[in-house]
């Protein structure tokens, strides 16, 4: 796929390099690069197969064919993305999913 890209919104970039900073400072560097190279498997899993994730039920009509795949190794992680159009994914967040989940996307 050519012209397939995904491309990771500034606020799923800062949640992705949060989290590493959060788990560094709290365990380790090992379990930050671990989040990290979990992560990017999981991207690249949305990548190949983008309808495999669960499609979310928010309310807000733009959020509407949102869907989200579980961080393999830190399950209680989601991402969230959006096909926008033929080839290219957008992905929205990289949150626990205790979280107010709708609220983070206002």
């Amino acid at each position: 796929m050519k012209d397939s890209r995904i491309v990771l919104s500034d606020l799923a970039v800062a949640d992705i390099l949060e989290q590493a900073d959060w788990y560094e400072s709290q365990a380790d560097l090992r379990l930050a690069r671990r989040w990290e190279q979990s992560v990017t498997s999981a991207l690249m899993r949305i990548f190949q197969r983008p309808n495999t994730g669960a499609l979310c039920k928010f309310r807000a009509e733009e959020l509407k064919g949102t869907r989200r795949v579980p961080v393999t190794g830190f399950e209680k992680h989601l991402i969230f993305y959006q096909q926008v159009r033929k080839g290219e994914l957008l992905i929205l967040r990289v949150v626990h999913g205790a979280r107010d989940l709708e609220s983070l996307f206002s």
